[in-house]
């Protein structure tokens, strides 16, 4: 079937079982209902995806992150588009608002596995024609497809929401040498200054301050990160340029995986607002510092365009 067919159709909205609360709220923005599937798990922990629609020639969107369990999911998703192929789908693509085994892009040491680059092969292998992703971990991770990768940023919406609440007079934080670009452009459309943190990690999940570059002394912070896990770095920068100084500190990070103890860390920390979205399902529970704000919007917009074969060059900045 020709790919003009494409755009004559509506498109397939396809969701696992990973965030379907923002499968919902992309859902309710394109105002097009999604596909219905039945997907469940066999007595042994085996995923069945079945979908219930004809999808033969259409062009579909399977909205999954690859978040804990990330094994799980990972799996639900190549089945899923498994079924979608199999079903004779036009075109798949795979909506991954977070984009799980990231941190292992490169060999940092002698025999370790470069996952970033296996989860993308098994994608392409399972069927993907292309993937829409927010904040990647590094951005060479684009270069381990081979297909169309669109890296959107959440950006636009941390913007929005410090213009919506005011917020001015900040200095952008990066909490470390990875993250300097990313904090330098929110400081750039900021009109902010930029401090950066030289940080070392001896071991995953475990990190040292050695020095900040830039000063802090008297000023509010603006702390940018693509995620947050265990929250040990984004406490303890956070706790380093206190002590250096710093009045109100806000944190905003795309992924908040939150794994362990991070709330604990977060509450008991110079940290007055932890900002995350919703790529990743998150209960804050009693958290007074957690706030969720929604990507749902941007990935509509690029859901949208991709299908209609319009740019998407506009949401990147």
């Amino acid at each position: 079937m020709p790919n003009s067919s494409w755009r004559d159709r509506t498109p397939k909205i396809i969701t696992g079982t990973a965030n379907r609360p923002l499968a919902d709220r992309i859902s309710a923005i394109l105002k097009v209902p999604l596909c219905k599937t039945r997907i469940g798990q066999f007595a042994d922990g085996e995923i069945d995806a079945h979908i219930l629609e004809n999808v033969r020639g259409d062009d579909c969107y399977v909205i999954q992150p690859t978040c804990k369990p990330s094994n799980q999911n990972i799996m639900e998703l190549l089945i899923i588009m498994d079924a979608l192929r199999r079903a004779s789908a036009g075109r798949i693509t795979a909506v991954m608002p977070y984009y799980g085994y990231a941190r292992a892009d490169r060999k940092s040491s002698p025999r370790v596995a470069i996952t970033a680059k296996l989860v993308a092969n098994l994608i392409t292998s399972a069927g993907a024609n292309r993937v829409i992703t927010i904040d990647l971990h590094a951005a060479q991770i684009q270069g381990f497809f081979d297909i169309p990768v669109d890296n959107l940023y959440a950006r636009p919406v941390v913007l929005e929401y410090i213009k919506g609440r005011n917020l001015k007079g900040y200095t952008v934080v990066s909490p470390d040498m990875g993250s300097v670009e990313r904090a330098r452009s929110f400081a750039k459309r900021l009109d902010a200054g930029l401090v950066i943190i030289d940080k070392r990690r001896p071991r995953p999940n475990e990190a040292s301050v050695y020095n900040i570059i830039g000063s802090v002394e008297e000023q509010n912070c603006f702390i940018f990160d693509d995620m947050v896990d265990t929250a040990g770095t984004l406490a303890m920068v956070a706790g380093a340029i206190k002590a250096k100084g710093a009045k109100k500190i806000i944190a905003f990070c795309t992924h908040g995986v939150l794994s362990r103890d991070a709330f604990d860390k977060i509450e008991e920390s110079p940290i007055e607002e932890l900002i995350v979205t919703d790529t990743i399902p998150v209960d804050i529970g009693n958290s007074s510092k957690v706030k969720i704000i929604s990507v749902a919007k941007l990935l509509a917009e690029a859901i949208n365009r991709n299908h209609k074969g319009n740019s998407i060059s506009e949401l990147f900045i």
